[in-house]
């Protein structure tokens, strides 16, 4: 039993690649009430070896975890094709869900999904770690108290040595909602229009270079860098406003201010180093979902924020493909 007599959450994890081995770490290890009993993969050595490492029961098949363990909680780590199946069936069997970003393949699997929680009275919640990223849940309480006043522009870099884990989906699908939630989390604002950018040098059938530009309804632009072509990690976000830039480095969790003096003009001011109280992205976000669970929610991503940034990374996408912005009736309709 754990602290007032609550027995721990029972979790499974579905799917052990890098990010479902981490789920299953945190599970494990760094959250008190939650007690991980299960994972599963189809690869035996992957499968054994986390088990073992974890003391969890293990299954080669999902579907045979969800049928024979009462959880709690799943993780779902498994590619993108396979989101809905396993999301859609965990919460039948009665788990909450947290899935990995992105939500789903498609918008209409992100629907049944949505659809697939309601009817099972469970939260679903989705990946969007960055949103729980010290640096930038420091940064974001900074925007909203108005320290740099109004927002000019907002500018993401995602760069990376190309993954040969991912072959479903292109860099856009993968990586870019993540940068796609974050401007609409720091903003609280739509893009109004977006064009994009794309290449393919190494992917052998999706694109692994993206530049993508927004517009968002309170004026700011937002720039996008991502790609899997750079043999350095980089993951960074910038905020220019008319009284200065925050810079936020994702990895480092570091967040510096530079000042504008002089507001209606621009001059450079000091570089400041700003406090971050660093943990672990990933175990502040499974921390709210056990919590949301215990509490009954909500979930700490609601899954349709996470179906704006998959549209929108999708219509990144089609902008790059034909050649074209896009806005007006068009965007709203992503946005819907």
């Amino acid at each position: 039993m754990t602290e007032g007599g609550q027995r721990p959450l029972r979790a499974g994890v579905i799917g052990l690649g890098s990010m479902g081995r981490n789920h299953a770490r945190v599970w494990d290890e760094e959250i008190d009430q939650v007690e991980l009993v299960a994972v599963a993969d189809p690869r035996p050595d992957t499968l054994r070896a986390c088990a073992d490492e974890r003391r969890a029961r293990a299954y080669a098949d999902a579907s045979a975890m969800l049928a024979e363990e009462e959880l709690d909680l799943v993780s779902v780590a498994a590619p993108t094709s396979l989101h809905h199946d396993l999301t859609v069936a965990a919460l039948v069997a009665g788990a909450h869900v947290l899935v990995e970003k992105p939500i789903s393949a498609t918008r209409a699997e992100a629907e049944r999904m949505m659809s697939a929680a309601a009817d099972a009275g469970r939260l679903l919640s989705v990946g969007h770690i960055e949103r729980f990223n010290p640096a930038v849940v420091e940064l974001r309480r900074r925007l909203q108290s108005g320290e740099l006043g109004r927002i000019f522009q907002v500018a993401a870099t995602r760069l990376g040595p190309f993954p040969d884990r991912i072959r479903d989906v292109g860099v856009v699908v993968d990586l870019a909602p993540h940068d796609l939630d974050v401007m609409r989390f720091l903003l609280g604002a739509d893009p109004v229009r977006l064009y994009a950018e794309t290449e393919q040098r190494i992917h052998t059938d999706h694109e692994d270079l993206f530049v993508g530009v927004l517009k968002f309804a309170n004026g700011a632009v937002g720039l996008l860098d991502i790609n899997w072509l750079t043999p350095t990690k980089m993951r960074t976000i910038s905020v220019t406003g008319e009284r200065g830039m925050y810079r936020a480095d994702y990895l480092s969790q570091e967040l510096v201010f530079v000042a504008n003096p002089a507001v209606g003009t621009v001059t450079a001011g000091p570089a400041e180093a700003r406090p971050i109280a660093r943990r672990e992205p990933l175990v502040v976000e499974l921390e709210a979902f056990a919590r949301a669970v215990r509490d009954g929610g909500p979930a700490p991503v609601d899954p349709r924020e996470a179906l704006v940034a998959l549209q929108l990374a999708r219509a990144l996408v089609e902008a790059a493909n034909t050649g074209t912005a896009l806005s007006g009736a068009a965007l709203e309709a992503v946005l819907a």
